[in-house]
């Protein structure tokens, strides 16, 4: 690989459209997110920042974007098309990496109408046998890409869940397929960045927003070793360490990519992390910006090894 390889992380922009909503679309959970919206988050999340964050991002020329779910607010096929077109601004489906969370899948959706927008972005580098070129098909997970050296795998833990509840779950299947990823990546001496959307550590977020099997995820990644774990659901920034027989697994999470809280901790953020290879293995550096609403752009927050 060269030199140092550089990702950019951010998650949770929430773009909503409840312009032109039906009644139909509402008799379900959708109802809660629409109320929500309208009394508490459309007042604190942005299209301004969003479209800071592009152009933010451009210049800065990271070798790959990676976002963490909740691209959408409500699941609705205006969203996914506008999303769409949002990531095709940022940048090509080889370059730009998506994984879901649990506002894109809401509720239970046609697949055509929903996530065949972004399909290009959130496959797997090779594609699954049998499939017919040209065609879009539900995503396997966990999705593998890799790209010079790093290998980034993607987690699905999105299912549509009671309205009260905003609960994630990877599944037996699943995590079986993480198991002989890592190991295989692990072999080849790349370097893992697992993607998720739901904090895999304890008590990061509270009982109704958890990660149902995250004691079996750790397991995993325990036991096959990763080298970075990012995350979003959390919307506040939070760090912690995953204990491993060889060291320990950064976990980092990130606020909303639109957020404009005033509290300096669920503030708008993105993470550049630069990789370099060096004699004991890989060297990792996190650089953090956060908006500033008074220069109305994103500015660098601090940095440090990690």
């Amino acid at each position: 690989m060269d030199e140092t390889f550089t990702l950019a992380h951010f998650s949770d922009p929430h773009c909503c459209c409840p312009d032109g909503i039906r009644v139909p679309e509402l008799l379900n959970k959708r109802l809660f997110g629409y109320l929500k919206w309208w009394l508490h988050r459309h007042a604190g999340y942005s299209n301004e920042i969003l479209a800071v964050l592009q152009q933010d991002l451009k210049s800065g020329h990271p070798d790959h974007i990676v976002i963490t779910g909740d691209l959408t607010h409500l699941s609705r096929t205006e969203e996914f098309r506008r999303t769409a077109k949002w990531l095709q601004c940022l940048g090509p489906s080889w370059q730009v990496t998506v994984i879901p969370g649990n506002h894109d899948m809401y509720v239970k959706t046609i697949w055509e109408n929903t996530f065949a927008h972004w399909a290009d972005y959130m496959a797997c580098d090779e594609k699954p046998p049998g499939t017919a070129p040209g065609t879009n098909t539900e995503i396997t997970y966990p999705v593998l890409r890799i790209r010079d050296r790093i290998a980034i795998i993607g987690v699905c833990t999105a299912r549509p869940v009671n309205p009260l509840l905003a609960v994630g779950t990877i599944g037996k299947v699943q995590l079986q397929r993480l198991e002989q990823i890592l190991l295989e990546t692990g072999r080849r001496q790349l370097l893992r960045v697992v993607l998720i959307h739901h904090p895999p550590v304890a008590a990061t977020v509270g009982w109704r927003k958890r990660l149902t099997d995250a004691d079996r995820f750790r397991s995993v990644v325990k036991r096959c070793g990763a080298e970075l774990v990012l995350h979003g659901h959390a919307h506040r920034s939070c760090q912690a360490l995953l204990e491993v027989p060889m060291g320990k697994i950064p976990v980092i999470g990130i606020p909303s990519a639109s957020a404009s809280d005033p509290r300096p901790e669920r503030r708008a953020r993105y993470h550049i992390y630069r990789f370099r290879r060096n004699a004991t293995g890989w060297g990792i550096h996190m650089k953090v910006h956060v908006y500033s609403p008074n220069n109305r752009r994103f500015i660098p927050e601090l940095e440090m090894d990690i």
